[in-house]
């Protein structure tokens, strides 16, 4: 199976050392990225053309509490993944299974749930979404021997630290460097508690705990101090900015990431579904807030959004290039809006529209029904597409 998209007008590439690419074509054979360049040509199986509009990577949102298939308990909500689809995004992160009603406490149930959650969603991937999902939330009691067994049958992340009976940094550091040495990514809860029985975790927490990622930075939903957060980004971890935050500590994260060259590091998540709520929208609405409020480029922010968490977390997606998973959205400024492209619409506050998403080389939606409509929609003139959603 071929595709070829062509005539776009801009690409941008997710990686944030070289956001934008210079082509208007792109390649892809079977699943994945062949080519990316000018005036690519060949014998595809479906040609789709993007009308002078912009290639993203798919969005990925680093921070999501899914349970088991398209169903959140939490907002008693079925469909919330497929509607996330519609947003852009095409992967997402689980930071623990923590809404099951019921969820186990003892350490043989929770490590039991973790595998279940990593392989139900490795066998079924709701609207064609990427769910990585599986993320133990962490109880006190737990050996290296538990995490051993829990990597060893497919679980590769740790939720969110502080959400269980490890509270403190001295319970976590030996729990956290197992974890690693098993080949786990390690998220930490930051700031006030989230919901009824979490806790509240401290910037001297999270630095003696040494995670991979600062949970929601920003708050989930309420947030540390600007103090705390400077010493955070002092260090090497990744930091998580979410759409269920704090609008003003996600700008004084990023304004201090910049000023120390560390924009690699920022990532971008929902924290939903949560008592904020379903937002399909999130990741977009964030990538606006920084792009129009935190002088940063567009195309930067996107690749918050993509490359810089597909490298956190070791996947093949999220930065346009040969052999990456063909993971693509294709989007453009809204009917309305003062920017003229989907970069400059971001820049003016403005969501961009979707008109396609292309997941593994295979179009799964047309023009999206949760984003407002893109001026210019990409057009299948060979081959069989999608109908168009509705608005």
């Amino acid at each position: 199976m071929k595709t070829l998209i062509r005539n776009i007008g801009q690409i941008v590439s997710g990686d944030i050392a070289a956001p934008l690419l210079d082509g208007d074509t792109i390649a892809i054979e079977h699943d994945k990225i062949v080519a990316v360049g000018r005036g690519l040509d060949g014998d595809a199986d479906t040609v789709i053309d993007a009308r002078g509009t912009t290639v993203v990577p798919g969005l990925i949102d680093s921070h999501c509490h899914p349970v088991f298939g398209d169903f959140t308990p939490r907002q008693r909500t079925i469909d919330f993944i497929e509607s996330g689809l519609h947003g852009g995004i095409t992967t997402m992160i689980s930071a623990g299974e923590v809404h099951l009603p019921g969820r186990p406490k003892d350490i043989v149930g929770l490590k039991a749930l973790a595998i279940v959650a990593a392989k139900a969603y490795a066998n079924q991937r709701p609207a064609g979404v990427k769910v990585h999902a599986g993320a133990p939330i962490l109880e006190m009691g737990m050996v290296e021997d538990d995490f051993a067994e829990m990597a060893k049958a497919g679980v590769k992340l740790v939720g969110e630290i502080g959400l269980g009976s490890v509270r403190t940094g001295k319970d976590a550091a030996p729990m956290v460097k197992w974890a690693k040495k098993h080949g786990m990514t390690v998220t930490i809860h930051t700031g006030g508690p989230s919901i009824a029985g979490s806790n509240a975790i401290s910037a001297d927490v999270v630095l003696e705990a040494d995670p991979d990622v600062v949970g929601h930075i920003n708050g989930g939903t309420t947030s540390m101090s600007e103090r705390e957060i400077d010493g955070l980004v002092a260090t090497r971890m990744a930091l998580e900015i979410v759409h269920c935050g704090n609008g003003k500590s996600a700008l004084h994260t990023l304004r201090r990431a910049r000023e120390a060259k560390a924009t690699d590091r920022v990532i971008i998540g929902l924290d939903a579904p949560s008592g904020t709520g379903v937002v399909p929208l999130g990741i977009l609405r964030v990538l606006a807030h920084l792009a129009s409020l935190g002088a940063v480029a567009p195309e930067e922010a996107v690749c918050m959004a993509t490359g810089n968490t597909a490298r956190v977390y070791k996947l093949p997606v999220g930065v346009i290039a040969p052999g990456r998973e063909a993971d693509l959205c294709i989007v453009d400024a809204p009917i309305g809006s003062q920017g003229r492209t989907a970069l400059e619409a971001l820049t003016v506050g403005d969501l961009f529209g979707v008109s396609m998403i292309v997941i593994d080389g295979r179009i799964r939606i047309g023009r999206s029904r949760n984003t407002p409509p893109a001026m210019r929609a990409a057009e299948v003139v060979k081959g069989h597409g999608p109908a168009a959603g509705g608005h």
